[in-house]
């Protein structure tokens, strides 16, 4: 059996990328250590996921041009993360209080009520939540 355990968001700086998703996400720090680039650069491994979950989101930060260019374009505009959420109402205010952007109006869909937002990066994300009625 396998499963995936992390993804990777490139970001521009650590610690405002771990306020975001620990802030405004609730997401939970699972590890922030100290390491290497493959040149033996310093940098950090650090990696948030929401509570409960297995699976996690690597912080990276970005090296190089290549890598500052792809912050906030990791989907290429598209929606390219979905978390859904088990009180979207609740989960919606508090990020809204957050600061977070929503690029348009909650609306109700046949698989559940669902915004979009972007994260610290840029990038857009999918909040997802089960409709009003049920």
């Amino acid at each position: 059996m396998a499963h995936l355990t992390l993804t990777t968001i490139v970001v521009d700086d650590y610690d405002e990328a771990i306020a975001f998703f620990t802030d405004a996400l609730g997401f939970e720090l699972v590890e922030d250590s100290p390491s290497l680039t493959n040149d033996g650069r310093p940098k950090r491994w650090v990696v948030v996921r929401p509570a409960g979950a297995e699976t996690g989101i690597l912080l990276a930060r970005a090296d190089g041009e290549r890598q500052a260019a792809a912050v906030g374009q990791q989907h290429a505009g598209r929606v390219g993360f979905f978390l859904r959420v088990d009180d979207f109402a609740a989960a919606y205010e508090r990020m809204r209080a957050a600061g977070v952007t929503f690029l348009a109006e909650p609306r109700t869909e046949p698989y559940g009520q669902v915004v979009v937002f972007l994260d610290v990066a840029g990038n857009r994300w999918d909040l997802l939540g089960a409709s009003p009625a049920g």
